[in-house]
């Protein structure tokens, strides 16, 4: 509960508790907070049992951490053995000179030429290749009545 809280900031803490409350009424206080916390944490579990037990038996297995977007995208990326394709998009993708492609594009530069090879594979043409940049259409007409 208490895992990011260093020794110095737990001392401050017990210090500054000592100073509002008073060594007479500490225990009382810690005690009254603990009971709290303990009633807290049986309200959660039972919480969490009635819904199990009302999602009935095919979700038994269910735990609230799944939840958790990150947890989810790790338990169903961990179950998965073949991540090789993943990995080799991860490695092929690189946001930095696409956005900088991008800025170049915007700004009407001429963006350095890449160091891909003319065609993917042997065959087709390369995606990564600047292209002309096609031909003005012709302006359609007005209308006012759509405005």
């Amino acid at each position: 509960m208490f895992s990011d809280i260093g020794a110095l900031e737990l001392v401050t803490l017990i210090v500054l508790a000592v100073l509002i409350f008073g060594p007479d009424k500490l225990p009382k206080v810690v005690q009254d907070v603990s009971r709290f916390i303990r009633k807290v944490r049986e309200f959660s579990d039972s919480a969490k049992q009635d819904i199990r037990s009302e999602l009935g038996p095919e979700f038994k297995d269910f735990e609230f951490e799944d939840l958790n977007p990150k947890t989810f995208i790790r338990k169903q990326l961990d179950g998965n053995e073949d991540l090789s394709e993943l990995k080799e998009l991860r490695s092929t993708f690189d946001l930095r000179k696409e956005m900088n492609e991008v800025a170049d594009a915007v700004n009407g530069r001429e963006s350095a030429p890449a160091a891909a090879p003319a065609t993917v594979n042997g065959s087709g043409p390369d995606l990564l290749k600047k292209q002309d940049p096609p031909a003005a259409p012709e302006r359609p007409p007005y209308d006012s009545d759509a405005t």
